[in-house]
């Protein structure tokens, strides 16, 4: 077998030698050229290798310059160190070990090996010096071959841990930067609302003698309205961050899943009729799910909220709630007969991109949390959530959560909850 060698510069897998790299192998402040050259020069040997575990290249130094051998996936030197960081003449393998590498194309008479060992005992590779000399290896130049490749453990520790730091400094500032983003987008959001809050009760405040009844209950349903809104923004906004931070509380119990979109749809009616929208709760009562009733709850909520937000106004605008069994559990039904989406837009739903929703029929804006929020949770309680929709035909959002684990645990309804 013959090693095959390779110009430097031909190297097209150097993506891959992760510690070559980070000892600048491909640039003029080559450290592994450095290292071999030392070496050599140290123990007046003619050549050098160095090979890391599963990089695809070793390095090689001789008096003709560095270059670069393809590593055989096969090749196994640490199984002949048995537990030692130098393999010399004195070692017990060194028989064997020079009868191994002969045999891969390291054609020598007297060889030395070092395995480089982090500290924690690892092994990230090793270091041969070969040539035809027959004097032996100089026992105090070996000592200090042996420090100057503990030295380059050293660099490369040192190195990586600059990279894991170097990574989480990026991390960390993308993360700064998709908070400030989000923080604009909520002022934003919260600025427009509270204009008109402001603007309708400094009228009330100031001229309330000069309006008539009609014009006081127009603000008053103004400010109710927008009041309303701006709250249900904030608890998503809570939510949410509370979710991302893993700070949500998740207690689930078996419950009858009608006491959730029996909530939803008493909540929301009022909404849907303002929009001149039919909204149809048909989840059977003898449904159970294995489920925090909160967090699904805030998903049906969300998710009903999206399609009545989406759904025409002129009259013949439906939004479903609906609910039955499958394979998997307890499939739960969101479905309207609105706007529907793009191919684009629905590949984009459940990511935390904090750009601002699309206004819905009435001209409704979000700071696009509801949905992101809705899939935290149903991952959450281990189900599964997803979305059909085509543009002009309408969307439907699919949950599927665990069914309930047997009938003796079941919440039953109560006063407390149904204020939730």
């Amino acid at each position: 077998m013959k090693l095959q060698l390779i110009e430097v510069d031909q190297a097209d897998q150097l993506s891959a030698c992760k510690l070559s790299l980070l000892l600048g192998v491909f640039t003029p402040k080559n450290q592994i050229d450095g290292f071999l050259k030392f070496t050599r020069s140290i123990l007046n040997a003619d050549c050098a290798v160095l090979a890391f575990h599963h990089e695809p290249y070793i390095w090689y130094s001789s008096s003709n310059g560095f270059k670069a051998f393809h590593a055989k996936k096969s090749v196994d030197l640490l199984q002949y160190f048995d537990g030692q960081t130098t393999l010399g003449a004195q070692h017990q393998n060194y028989a064997k070990f020079s009868a191994y590498i002969t045999q891969l194309g390291v054609k020598h008479y007297r060889v030395i090996a070092f395995d480089l060992k982090q500290e924690d005992g690892h092994s990230i590779g090793q270091v041969l010096l070969f040539d035809d000399a027959i004097e032996p290896f100089l026992e105090d130049k070996l000592e200090v071959v042996h420090e100057f490749a503990n030295s380059l453990i050293r660099i490369i520790e040192i190195r990586l841990e600059n990279e894991e730091l170097k990574e989480l400094y990026e991390q960390q500032s993308a993360l700064n930067f998709s908070k400030t983003k989000f923080f604009q987008i909520i002022a934003h959001d919260l600025r427009a609302p509270f204009h008109g809050l402001l603007g309708f009760s400094e009228v009330l405040a100031q001229e309330r003698e000069t309006l008539d009844e009609s014009s006081i209950q127009n603000i008053a349903d103004y400010l109710n309205d927008t009041a309303h809104s701006t709250y249900n923004l904030l608890e998503s906004l809570l939510n949410w961050a509370m979710a991302e931070g893993g700070r949500f509380v998740y207690h689930p119990i078996n419950f009858e899943l009608k006491q959730a979109t029996r909530i939803v749809y008493e909540v929301l009616n009022t909404l849907a009729m303002k929009k001149n929208i039919q909204l149809i709760e048909t989840t059977p009562s003898h449904l159970k799910v294995y489920a925090d009733i909160n967090m699904i709850t805030s998903v049906i909520q969300n998710l009903v909220s999206n399609a009545l937000k989406f759904t025409n106004v002129d009259g013949s605008g439906c939004v479903y709630i609906e609910a039955a069994e499958c394979v998997e559990g307890i499939e739960i039904t969101v479905r309207d007969t609105g706007l529907g989406m793009t191919q684009q837009q629905i590949d984009g739903l459940f990511q935390p991109n904090l750009q601002v929703s699309l206004k819905g029929t009435s001209g409704e804006k979000g700071a696009g949390l509801g949905l992101v929020l809705c899939k935290r949770f149903v991952d959450l309680n281990k189900g599964q959530i997803e979305v059909i929709s085509k543009e002009g035909d309408g969307t439907t959002f699919k949950v599927i959560l665990p069914a309930a684990m047997n009938a003796h645990q079941s919440l039953m309804p109560s006063k407390k909850m149904m204020n939730n």
